[in-house]
This record gives C-alpha cells, structure tokens and sequence, in this order.
C-alpha cells in the first residue's frame, strides 16, 4: 500500500510547475510576486523541498487558485469537476480539467469590447485550440486579424504573437484546449 500524504506532497511540484508555466512565468518573476526564492521555487516544483502551507498559500494566490488545486487531495469517488473561476486581467477563467501537465480545458469569458486591460499580443510555448461559445472573438495572430462568431474554431502556434477578445459591446465565451509541449487537437471525421 502506498502512502496517501507522500503521494499528495509528490504531486505538488509537478502541479506548481505545469501553473506556472501556464502562466508563462519565469521563476524570477514567481518569486517576486510571492516574497520566495527563485531557488525554493525551483526545488519545490522538482520534488526536492516538501511544501509549507507558508508557501503554498502565497504560491496559490499569485496562480489564482483555491489551495485544493495545489494539494490535490485524494479523489473521494466523485468524478465531478467542481468548476471554481479565477478572474484574471478582466477575464474569467474556468479551468475545467483538474490534472497536471498536458492538454488543458479552460472557459474563458471576455469582457465586452474596450474592457479589456490591454490588447498587448503575447507569445508562449504551447499550441492552443478555441472554439466560441457565445458573442463574437476578436482573434489576432501574427500581423493577421479575425472576427470569429458562435459556433467557429480556430488552432494556432502560441509562439507566434497573439492576442483574443471580445469583438463587439457584448462579453464573449470560448472553449479552449491548451497543450504546453505543442499538443493539437485534431477532429477527425467518423
């Protein structure tokens, strides 16, 4: 039989780094806004510190996620997802997938147009799918631009410069699929 806390503590460092990295963040600039060391960040997300609630409480903050997320507790049976929003830069976030690493599931709703915080293009490593659920995105990659309404997807390169919102005076929904290491979402036809 295993030992359920080591295996709680073990997937911490995996979980602290898939955030972060999610969130395009360099160490550096996690430890300024969470008041660790660049160090201590680096041997917590490798496994090779065991966790504080004194650093996983400023660590959940600055990700803009419930403490529940860091720790994963052992599963109870119950394979819902309890969906728990972050807002971040104007946007809310529903993660919908509750494991580390790989290809990850948000909704996302963009405030309408002209609330956003900025319209500063980023770029990241990763691959990202999105599919609109309600309103209308603005969507621009690379020096190219498009309206993309209900019902419409698109998948890009994330290492290109890029940037979403909503195109009109209503907020808008999107489902988006996001692989760190380049995964893509591929439809296939039955």
């Amino acid at each position: 039989m295993g030992n359920p806390e080591k295996d709680v503590l073990e997937g911490v460092g995996p979980r602290l780094r898939a955030l972060r990295q999610a969130r395009s963040t360099t160490l550096a600039d996690l430890a300024a806004e969470t008041g660790l060391t660049a160090s201590t960040l680096s041997r917590l997300e490798t496994g090779k510190l065991r966790p504080t609630l004194e650093q996983l409480l400023p660590l959940a903050r600055a990700h803009g996620v419930p403490l529940d997320d860091l720790v994963a507790a052992p599963l109870t049976g119950d394979p819902r997802i309890h969906l728990r929003p972050v807002r971040r830069s104007g946007l809310t976030i529903v993660p919908l997938t509750r494991r580390p690493g790989g290809v990850q599931a948000y909704k996302v709703v963009y405030p309408p147009a002209g609330r956003a915080s900025t319209t500063k293009r980023q770029t990241h490593e990763g691959y990202e799918w999105f599919y609109v659920l309600t309103g209308t995105i603005r969507f621009i990659l690379g020096e190219d631009e498009y309206v993309l309404t209900e019902g419409e997807a698109a998948e890009f390169d994330t290492r290109l410069p890029h940037w979403l919102g909503s195109a009109d005076h209503r907020a808008a929904e999107v489902l988006t699929l996001f692989g760190p290491q380049g995964e893509r979402a591929h439809l296939t036809p039955r």
